[in-house]
């Protein structure tokens, strides 16, 4: 008998929270959504590539179009909690959902972008990546391409729900972490946390050599609202008290269209967004892993009868 689809697990899920009003934690929920699907052992014991349990995986993919329809959150590492929005969807919507609703959460949200503050402008140009076809008659390419995209999106909400939870002494440190995954700095020790009350606006320091001659100075801000330009300017003003050229500014959220245009009016200082840190993290894997996934492809040449 085959696992249920992810898909299935989104109602158990989303009536479990439903009656736990403080949320669960999540291996909580993985069991009780297993229950109710009346998952046998041997389900239970069926993996993924990764080692993970199918039905553990499946479970948090369905938790993921809770978050994206703003129904769930994970409202502290390794807890899921349904959002007042989510608690309002399950009383208006009796059990059983039809299959037109339960398809409506599986598919209709997978386009929602990472949470910022709704005043926060875009750093860059945003590129979407559509399907070219619908999934059923898209190239195996093409779905594949989707599918990694949904991956990284899963994968970059999760990383911006931890950064949230952290300390912001911890939060420091990793930003340091994440610049030296950049290059910046010969070692780890090159990259120094200041941090703590009268720093100046200044929260790490960056050696770009060895005797410390040029340095660029970082500063971390572990908000939910919207950086606006009087911290740019006092940023800035930190670094020219420093007698600094270059200095970078990271946060959690966003940037305010005043805060950009700022930044771009003086010279050295970079801006980096929670979706930019987030894209960073993933593809220097900093708290993230990768695996490797081997596709065979044709070697057409091999069967060259001219190949010797």
């Amino acid at each position: 008998m085959s696992l249920p689809t992810y898909d299935q697990f989104i109602e158990p899920i989303l009536r479990f929270l439903a009656a736990n009003p403080e949320g669960a934690p999540t291996r909580e929920v993985h069991e009780v959504a297993a229950k109710a699907l009346q998952l046998t052992e041997e389900q239970r014991q069926e993996l993924i590539s990764s080692g993970q349990a199918t039905y553990k995986n499946r479970a948090g993919w369905a938790h993921d179009r809770l978050k994206r329809a703003g129904l769930s959150s994970s409202a502290k590492r390794g807890h899921w909690q349904l959002t007042d929005l989510g608690f309002t969807y399950a009383a208006k919507h009796p059990s059983p959902l039809s299959d037109a609703e339960v398809e409506r959460l599986a598919m209709g949200f997978n386009n929602v972008k990472l949470k910022v503050a709704n005043d926060a402008a875009p750093l860059e140009v945003e590129q979407e990546i559509t399907p070219s076809a619908a999934s059923a008659t898209a190239s195996p390419d093409d779905r594949l391409e989707q599918a990694l995209k949904e991956l990284r999106d899963a994968v970059a909400a999760d990383l911006l729900d931890n950064l949230l939870q952290v300390s912001p002494g911890r939060f420091e440190i990793i930003v340091l972490d994440v610049l030296h995954s950049l290059g910046y700095g010969a070692s780890r020790s090159d990259l120094q946390r200041v941090g703590g009350s009268g720093d100046g606006g200044i929260d790490g320091v960056i050696s770009l050599d060895k005797l410390g001659l040029e340095k660029v100075y970082v500063q971390a801000k572990r908000w939910q609202s919207t950086v606006g330009s009087p911290e740019l300017q006092a940023f800035y003003g930190a670094l020219a008290g420093q007698k600094a050229k270059r200095g970078v500014f990271i946060t959690t959220s966003g940037f305010t269209t005043k805060a950009i245009d700022f930044a771009r009016s003086v010279e050295g200082i970079v801006l980096v967004d929670g979706m930019k840190l987030v894209q960073l993290m993933m593809d220097h894997e900093v708290g993230v892993t990768s695996r490797l996934i081997k596709l065979p492809k044709l070697d057409s040449d091999y069967f060259d009868e001219e190949a010797g």
